[in-house]
């Protein structure tokens, strides 16, 4: 394996301090309530919001000011999400009266969480994109209570309008002017204007990252989510340009956000490099784009597809590419198993999946999809099992329970399986 472009390794140094400042945060909102969250709204924001809350009012002008091709657009890309949200929870089912042995009768039921808060960045961009890719499922896993916040555009009272229409149209409850560690806090702990919730879901900053990683125990979250990422795997076969603004695409997410091209074709790498800076001359994004290309952008020559695969796997990016020649595609894509979601072929932009094509954009970062997938209906979902027995059940498996319990010298687990057998002697 040669590095022709590496990248710098990111640095952990200040994790300390952001972790004291945030659990400072949270200390705040938990003893000071919506006055903490004003007041870091006024601080942060410049926002001098008296109510939180946003009103129905201020939703329907945010339907005027977007427009109606937006909104169409907005409800087009719902459409598809929830038509894929809705085939997934059909393929989540119960478990009624599965018997391992006669009389003892097993189940499972699906049971959704009773309310949950879908964290939607504002930062530098409106990522309304978000509200639907976090709502929508929520609302087709039958979610009674869903929260939205967010943080106002800087220097105003109001969320964008392109994020409340987007989730108006998701299916969103109760929409909060909040955002940063202080909204996670309140959605954990509560204050008075804004009741905990279960569950808390979505992207954020490395504030809304490490307050979701301090408050978790409280609050269920989906996961610990970081820069964005793209892992590209090619043998040369596809365009450069293509790979190139694929890994712009990600680049302009953030200052850290990653980009790297894994292929088996030394000369098809170089042209992708060439192709980057090509582009990031007329990228309207350029100084955030190539500040993150430049300082973790990656262009990796594997020696084999097979050493390729195997990176891909070691590293277990956000959003993994394959672009690779048609008659080699499946058995690539079967050979890999560590990745966020997977875009297959050069027809298939990795930013289709982000906005409109209906599987979910949020997804595990800095190797998180080794032990778990994206956000889906499943995530706002509860397995919870159940167990009944007969008379003739009870006997057969209370004398195997009495054993394996005094086995491991827990008596009062024997007994209470023995009692059962007792009682029924004695009728």
């Amino acid at each position: 394996m040669k590095i022709i472009k590496g990248s710098k390794v990111r640095q952990e140094s200040e994790r300390r301090e952001l972790a004291h400042t945030v659990a400072g945060i949270i200390d705040k909102v938990r003893n000071e309530g919506d006055a903490a969250l004003k007041e870091y709204n006024s601080r942060f924001d410049d926002c001098s919001r008296e109510t939180l809350r946003i009103s129905r009012k201020e939703i329907e002008e945010a339907y005027r000011q977007v427009g109606e091709e937006d909104v169409n657009n907005i409800r087009a890309a719902a459409a598809n999400i929830r038509a894929f949200a809705e085939a997934q929870r059909a393929s989540v089912s119960e478990i009624s009266d599965f018997s391992p042995v006669e009389g003892v009768l097993l189940g499972h039921r699906i049971i959704p969480v009773e309310s949950c808060c879908c964290y939607v960045p504002g930062g530098g961009y409106p990522l309304y994109s978000t509200a639907l890719m976090l709502g929508i499922p929520a609302a087709v896993a039958g979610v009674r209570r869903i929260v939205a916040c967010s943080p106002v555009i800087k220097g105003t009272d109001r969320i964008h309008p392109l994020t409340l229409v987007a989730m108006d149209i998701a299916g969103i409850n109760e929409i909060y002017a909040v955002g940063g560690a202080q909204a996670v806090a309140a959605m954990a702990y509560g204050t008075d204007e804004i009741k905990p919730v279960n569950l808390l879901v979505g992207p954020g900053n490395s504030f809304v990252t490490e307050a979701k990683k301090q408050c978790y125990g409280k609050i269920g979250i989906d996961f610990l989510a970081g820069p964005s990422e793209v892992l590209i795997i090619s043998d040369g076969t596809g365009r450069p340009e293509v790979s190139a603004a694929d890994i712009l695409a990600q680049s302009e997410h953030d200052y850290e956000a990653k980009g790297i091209l894994v292929t088996t074709d030394e000369d098809f790498g170089r042209r992708v490099i060439e192709a980057v800076e090509e582009q990031l001359k007329t990228l309207e994004t350029a100084e955030k784009a190539s500040r993150s290309w430049e300082d973790y952008g990656e262009v990796i020559v594997a020696d084999s597809l097979e050493e390729a695969i195997e990176y891909a796997n070691s590293y277990a990016p956000e959003h993994l590419e394959v672009n690779v020649a048609p008659e080699i595609t499946d058995s690539t894509v079967q050979a890999l198993y560590n990745y966020g979601s997977l875009f297959i072929g050069e027809n298939t932009a990795e930013v289709f999946g982000d906005y409109a094509s209906g599987t979910n954009h949020t997804l595990p970062t800095m190797g998180a999809a080794r032990y778990t997938g994206g956000v889906w209906v499943g995530t706002f979902l509860k397995t919870c099992t159940h167990q009944r027995m007969t008379k003739s059940g009870t006997e057969a498996i209370a004398p195997l329970v009495s054993s394996l319990a005094r086995g491991e010298g827990l008596m009062g687990h024997a007994k209470a399986a023995e009692i059962r057998i007792e009682t029924k002697n004695r009728e």
